[in-house]
């Protein structure tokens, strides 16, 4: 029998995150106060975050200890498998081979533990009795309840109305944890509140989340903000899934010639290509494609521009590419990749050629996650589809080419709870929302100029 999964032991879990800042050719430019403009620095950021993790948020270290805390906790789930999707090969008729590393074996099923167990870990270490922290989906939202259950923490979490009002059942997961979930823009916020009196059907965004949430941190002494994507210790904690990966493939005698992963904020693409693109780095040939929806197409179509994290401009301002903080985009199903910018890591590599990026509609994105249901088995979330379907054509193409090739992508967590969108998908509801640029031009036509 063809073996499928390559498996790892609990005594071969990597003990160290890997920092890709150690290695860039080129780091990303500073952060900067939102209100004087100059570079932010620990000071700036205690009130919301624990030392330990601002530390970790500037270190040009490549390697950082994982907790012996953190790892049993990681020992429910980790290691990952690394699958070798052969029916799917079967049903492209592709010479291509075709891995994915499944990240939502975990009780949350999806990849956010990887950072939200340490999270939660370091702010109990710091003396925080609760958290507040933003989700789209529910993917992010529910990690954090998750690892606050485990820690002691109180978690509120303000979930993207559009989301909030698709997917119950992540809700309802949040609040089974322990947690507290409020749609936004929601009425306990001062940016909630002028969101809704601007616009009383406001169908919310990541960015507008992330302020009512950093707004709950920044006025209760108890409580610290945890961020589930974007951030520098988030994609490093994530690395856990390439080091994974590296170990496996060597198992399988293979190495990946294109790695994929849906990109919103960035921490999926991060932990699986960043210890890869070491590799890249390091003269290695490799590509490594960052697959986002083309209604929020922050990449390909987005500017390299400082901007804000959030709608209220309470966040430092990053260098990355965005659609502009007020850019809201369209209620798609992917709700964990509405988000108007980027990882400023992700960023810089891929404005230094060491990424590429690609973008689908919907329902291109949904016919794909059909084809891996058929023949995979597993349904899989929408956002993750996205990388489904980029490794689809991957392989249609080395098809075409006669060519093989070794195509690697993270499947971050099913999508048993996106039932609903599958539903709309098979009753010929769903349809693929048009991006607006002239919204983006006006979004980025406020942006500070710095």
């Amino acid at each position: 029998m063809k073996e499928t999964k390559i498996i790892l032991t609990e005594k071969e879990m990597p003990r160290k995150w890997y920092n890709i800042m150690a290695d860039m050719p080129n780091r990303p430019a500073p952060p900067l106060h939102p209100g004087t403009h100059k570079p932010v620095g620990p000071d700036d950021l205690s009130p919301i975050f624990p030392m330990s993790l601002i530390e970790q948020e500037v270190s040009t270290e490549r390697w950082i200890d994982i907790p012996e805390e953190v790892l049993e906790i990681y020992s429910l789930w980790r290691p990952s498998p690394l699958y070798r999707a052969r029916r799917l090969e079967k049903a492209l008729k592709t010479p291509a081979k075709i891995y994915y590393k499944h990240e939502g074996l975990n009780p949350t099923g999806s990849h956010k533990p990887n950072t939200a167990v340490p999270q939660a870990y370091y702010n109990r270490q710091a003396g925080i009795r609760r958290i507040a922290t933003e989700t789209g989906a529910g993917q992010w939202g529910s990690a954090m309840c998750f690892s606050g259950a485990f820690f002691g923490l109180d978690v509120t979490v303000y979930m993207v109305k559009v989301s909030y009002e698709q997917k119950p059942y992540r809700r309802i997961a949040m609040e089974t944890w322990g947690g507290k979930v409020y749609a936004s823009p929601s009425n306990h916020t001062n940016a909630g509140r002028q969101a809704l009196a601007a616009d009383s059907e406001n169908p919310g965004s990541l960015g507008l989340a992330i302020s009512e949430a950093v707004e709950d941190a920044a006025t209760h002494g108890d409580t610290n903000y945890a961020l589930g994507s974007v951030l520098n210790h988030v994609c490093m904690h994530q690395t856990i899934i390439g080091l994974e990966a590296q170990e496996q493939f060597k198992k399988a005698g293979d190495y990946p010639d294109v790695i994929l992963a849906a990109c919103g904020g960035g921490s999926n693409l991060a932990g699986v290509s960043f210890p890869f693109l070491r590799d890249k780095i390091n003269g290695k040939d490799l590509r490594v494609v960052a697959v986002e929806p083309s209604s929020c197409p922050t990449l390909t179509k987005g500017e390299f521009r400082y901007d804000f994290g959030d709608t209220a401009q309470m966040t430092p301002l990053m260098m990355m590419y965005t659609l502009g903080h007020n850019f809201i985009p369209p209620g798609d199903h992917a709700g964990g990749l509405r988000y108007h910018a980027d990882s400023p890591i992700i960023c810089q590599l891929y404005k230094d050629g060491l990424i590429d990026a690609v973008s689908y509609p919907q329902t291109a994105v949904f016919d794909a996650a059909l084809m891996f249901a058929r023949s995979e088995g597993i349904i899989p979330a929408p956002e993750s589809s996205h990388a489904i379907k980029g490794a689809i054509d991957e392989a249609l193409k080395a098809r075409e080419e006669g060519k093989e090739k070794t195509i690697f992508f993270n499947l971050s967590g099913p999508g048993i709870f996106d039932l609903a969108a599958y539903d709309e998908y098979h009753a010929g509801r769903m349809k693929d929302a048009e991006f607006d640029a002239d919204k983006m031009k006006k979004a980025l036509a406020e942006l500070p100029v710095i």
